[in-house]
């Protein structure tokens, strides 16, 4: 069986992460499959969609154009440009001879100009068996990645929240894609696969998915890469205080309204009178931040390989989300994984992560003071080893390469199986 995904990127971003260490999983169980993307390098069955400096430009081209006419669409407003995408321009990768040989065509996150809708119309009329993994909302609603407490998906979207400020009235851009969309998937032999159990109840509430497979296998983690090790050496390795109580927060970015930093604030302040706290830092800290942060701050840069990686959660005590929208974030899955239990807000995927006061703490959503308990919580659970014990079970059994991988090959073989019945 021949399978090949289709992602934006090979290596930027949550999708990306897990799109490739599927491709991993499923070359482990005798899949032959690959990996195709617009940006990135190649590498490991990894192919780039052109390889020429103009080709480059065309695809930089294409996602400023998507841009420009969402910019436009939404009267010269900016502040959500980046929460909705209408796939009005990409590549049309239907002539290729790994598409032509692929078994199934698996989607995974194909925005910002790397396939349009047009480009998926056609590999619809090809007659391929389409799986697309959905790592948000986007394929079930008009044009946003995230509906928050619209509903309107459920029917029609307008009035969309994001379009105009928040003013927008009637149909808009949003309801013009939600058709197209519609058009697009009655024809399609198409199933779509949800990360979490959370996002598959969206999706089944979905008129765009209405009569469509849904069905919800969370992403892979390869355990060989991600588990215990020694904290007081992974402390060393980072130069990191042997006696602090060390909490790990990914992607520091303030005027990202979705990763609460506001109530990871509070709930940093409630605490710092009475612990030795410190809040270790990956990924892009925002200068602005650093002043605001009431506890002494360890920041260890962007990193990219999965052994540091691997080592930073080992390092700390717990890893805390503050995030408002998540899915399942790989984030929570790696600190599992390596047996560091981790606290977040009961929204998305979150709960089906943190076995609440198992292997972590689900707070309450928006609720600073629960987060606040969460983290008092993890710090002062007394079994440190049954409650690490716990935060590994819990991938072993769920989010492991073998058990990802056989779930999405039972997957392909009934859908081949179906279409050698018609």
């Amino acid at each position: 069986m021949k399978v090949l995904i289709l992602n934006t990127s090979s290596n930027i971003g949550g999708a990306a992460v897990a799109a490739h260490r599927l491709k991993n999983a499923l070359l482990k169980i005798g899949v032959e499959a690959k990996m195709l993307v617009r940006d990135g390098k190649e590498r490991d069955s990894v192919s780039l969609i052109t390889h020429s400096w103009w080709g480059r430009k065309i695809n930089l081209f294409r996602f400023y154009w998507e841009r420009l006419v969402i910019f436009l669409c939404n009267h010269f407003n900016r502040k959500e440009l980046f929460r909705v995408s209408i796939a009005n321009t990409g590549s049309d990768i239907s002539l290729r001879k790994d598409i032509s040989e692929a078994d199934i065509i698996h989607l995974h996150w194909i925005n910002q100009g790397f396939l349009s809708l047009s480009d998926i119309e056609k590999l619809v009329k090809m007659g391929k068996r389409i799986v697309w993994t959905m790592h948000d909302m986007w394929a079930c609603t008009g044009i946003c990645h995230h509906a928050r407490n619209c509903s309107a998906y459920t029917s029609e979207c307008r009035n969309c929240f994001y379009l105009n400020g928040g003013n927008s009235r009637g149909k808009d851009l949003s309801t013009t894609i939600f058709y197209q969309k519609k058009r697009i998937y009655s024809n399609a032999n198409m199933t779509f696969v949800c990360c979490s159990q959370w996002l598959k109840g969206k999706a089944q509430k979905s008129l765009l998915l209405q009569g469509k497979p849904i069905i919800a296998i969370p992403n892979p983690i390869d355990m060989s890469k991600f588990y215990p090790q020694d904290k007081k050496s992974s402390r060393e390795y980072f130069r990191l205080p042997p006696n602090k109580e060390l909490l790990l927060f990914g992607a520091l970015n303030v005027t990202d309204e979705r990763k609460g930093v506001s109530y990871l604030l509070k709930a940093l302040n409630a605490l710092k009178s009475s612990r030795n706290i410190g809040l270790v830092i990956f990924g892009n800290i925002k200068s602005q931040i650093e002043e605001l942060v009431p506890v002494p701050i360890f920041a260890v840069g962007y990193l990219s390989d999965e052994k540091e990686i691997a080592c930073l959660y080992n390092a700390v005590d717990a890893f805390v989300s503050s995030s408002l929208d998540e899915n399942l974030p790989n984030t929570l899955m790696e600190s599992l994984a390596c047996g560091t239990p981790c606290v977040g807000f009961r929204t998305g995927g979150i709960p089906e992560m943190i076995e609440h006061k198992r292997n972590g703490y689900v707070a309450e959503y928006a609720s600073a003071e629960d987060l606040a308990r969460g983290i008092q919580w993890v710090l002062d659970y007394p079994d440190k080893g049954a409650l690490s014990r716990a935060c590994v079970e819990k991938v072993e059994k769920e989010y492991a390469e073998e058990v990802v991988a056989r779930k999405y090959l039972e997957c392909y073989q009934y859908l081949c199986r179906q279409e050698t019945k018609d």
